[in-house]
């Protein structure tokens, strides 16, 4: 199971005590707020793309979504989401727990400026009832993201 294997990667900063386990979903942005207590903004909302013929990462505010503009003037290329299926088989986390965490070699995680508005975020743990809390230098750290990048807007209401 994803999250016994995000569990076991935070043991090596001792944080593995520190994942949040719910009795009720945590799969989408709402959800997730909901059962926190939390703004949706504040959820750390990890979307997984195609890259070339691997996969990536961006992790941006749970209020946020792609711009196709800024997506393909940083990574030179149209903006592709894997199917449910996809995400499960090339990042080892099914959608609704996908996170930035225990992921396989060579997968690359980039973090949307979108999430500096804030102290702290949280993004899941490989289920789709986790999540834990982290500031944004943790978030950095664990994720071994590459850089902060800017390719998203606000969700149009």
């Amino acid at each position: 199971m994803a999250i016994e294997q995000v569990r076991a990667y935070f043991k090596q900063w001792n944080r593995d005590g520190d994942i949040i386990e719910m009795d009720v979903s945590t799969a989408t942005v709402a959800e997730a707020a909901n059962a926190l207590g939390v703004i949706p903004a504040r959820i750390a909302k990890s979307i997984s793309l195609k890259q070339g013929d691997g996969v990536m990462i961006v992790v941006t505010a749970g209020d946020m979504k792609l711009d196709n503009r800024k997506y393909k003037d940083q990574f030179t290329c149209k903006a592709r989401m894997l199917s449910p299926e996809e995400a499960l088989q090339s990042t080892g986390h099914a959608v609704g727990g996908v996170c930035p965490f225990a992921l396989p070699a060579g997968i690359p995680v980039y973090l949307d400026i979108s999430m500096k508005r804030f102290q702290t975020v949280y993004p899941a743990c490989g289920s789709g009832n986790s999540a834990i809390e982290l500031t944004l230098e943790e978030l950095a750290q664990y994720s071994q993201s590459r850089e902060w990048v800017d390719v998203c807007k606000l969700i149009e209401e």
